[in-house]
């Protein structure tokens, strides 16, 4: 007879409560303090975890940080497990907001935002990545750094432009839809991309990884529009009542992220998909979901920005050689996605406020430049200076977003078409 698994234990438990308390407690304090400084709650959300982590918190008090953070690997890894669930919901939340009939009608402009976006801080961060191998590398093969940092940089943050742009009440905005278009495009690259690298640093190019990947991509596509789709019409055509909308609602997100990441690919991408079915074939009355997106943007999602600045340790900018590498990382990364995005937005007939808004929009990392960070760091292609330049990189085109955002905003005038799609999209936010 098999044993039961013991439960967690008494102390794990209960440093785990605490941390979530005080993460929440930062992240809604700042987050609420940003709000009143006219910037979105996840600025502040996002300041939390480096506040509370090595960069502070563990040179002010390392006696209280080492008990309230312990190193220790089981610990940490419960209080990602709860963050990664927010940030699953987020997404997929901001999935089932995207108007698919603006991508048709838009397709061209997007794929245009997409390519300019993707193609000119790639080629930037190769370039910038050979010239700092020597800084950065661990001790990979200079190219494989290279293309490494070129991944990084082309990338944007869905999790982050979905909270910006429902903290700020701009995803019924043209713009917003278009920014998740065209992230979405990014992001897709990114995760192909950052898996070829992947292999590239542990078993070298092969024509079949690369074929597996894109196959992967193929098959979540397939599965999605051939046996998603009227399932999910139909489960939303049965369930009545909140409760079993919103069940529905995370059942789908969560196993569509489960399927997607068993795949190889990434769980963020599988939720977003699931949100894109759920908003387009399953449509759920907004009213019955509200209660779950309130939960998400106050709660769940507040709690996995804190997270991601845990790992961070700004003194290692105190090195000159390293802040000079930051220094040239962050102006690189701004001005190649800044570019790209306005380049491709006035080649499709944007205004130039439009093209600066896509810009602020696209060029915010979040999160997702977390992710690709601790996978190099992982892989041996990073080195703890690299990583956390990486990480300071996407805090501060996260933090420069709103700003930027607000003031192009401010300039374009909604239209009827806006107006109409805002009616029908409730926000939650500051």
């Amino acid at each position: 007879m098999t044993e039961p698994v013991p439960p967690l234990g008494a102390h794990t438990l209960l440093v785990f409560l605490l941390q979530v308390g005080v993460l929440l407690l930062a992240a809604v304090v700042l987050g609420r303090l940003a709000v009143r400084m006219r910037m979105p709650a996840v600025v502040g959300e996002l300041c939390a975890g480096i506040l509370l982590g090595p960069s502070l918190l563990a040179h002010l008090a390392p006696g209280a940080a080492g008990w309230l953070l312990p190193q220790q690997t089981e610990q940490f890894h419960l209080l990602d497990a709860a963050g990664q669930l927010g940030v699953l919901l987020l997404v997929g939340l901001t999935g089932s907001h995207l108007d698919f009939g603006l991508a048709r009608r838009r397709g061209a402009t997007a794929a245009k935002v997409s390519l300019f976006g993707l193609a000119v801080p790639l080629a930037l961060g190769i370039g910038t990545g050979l010239l700092l191998a020597p800084v950065g590398d661990a001790g990979s093969d200079p190219t494989v750094f290279a293309l490494f940092l070129g991944v990084a940089m082309c990338v944007s943050a869905i999790p982050v432009i979905a909270k910006t742009l429902f903290d700020m009440n701009l995803l019924h905005r043209d713009i917003g839809q278009l920014t998740l278009v065209a992230a979405t495009v990014d992001d897709i690259f990114g995760w192909v991309m950052l898996s070829i690298v992947s292999v590239m640093a542990t078993i070298g190019l092969q024509a079949q990884n690369v074929a597996q990947s894109l196959g992967s991509l193929l098959v979540v596509v397939v599965f999605a529009v051939v046996v998603a789709r009227p399932l999910i019409r139909e489960i939303f055509r049965r369930v009545r009542g909140s409760a079993s909308v919103i069940g529905a609602t995370v059942i789908i997100i969560v196993l569509s992220a489960a399927g997607t990441h068993a795949l190889k690919l990434e769980a963020v991408f599988g939720a977003f998909v699931a949100g894109i079915l759920i908003g387009e074939w399953g449509r759920p009355d907004p009213a019955l979901v509200a209660p779950l997106r309130t939960v998400v943007l106050t709660v769940l999602a507040p709690l996995f920005f804190a997270t991601a600045g845990l790992r961070m340790d700004l003194t290692l900018l105190a090195r000159i050689e390293v802040l000079g590498a930051a220094l040239l990382v962050v102006g690189v990364a701004v001005a190649g996605k800044f570019a790209g995005a306005y380049l491709g937005a006035r080649t499709s007939g944007l205004s130039s406020w439009e093209g600066v808004a896509l810009g602020a929009c696209l060029n915010a990392r979040g999160v997702i430049e977390v992710v690709i960070a601790m996978v190099g760091l992982r892989l041996g292609v990073l080195n703890a200076e690299m990583y956390t330049i990486l990480i300071l990189m996407a805090v501060l085109t996260s933090l420069m977003a709103p700003p930027i955002l607000r003031l192009a905003m401010a300039r374009l005038t909604p239209t009827e078409e806006e107006l109409d799609r805002r009616a029908r999209m409730p926000a939650v936010g500051g």
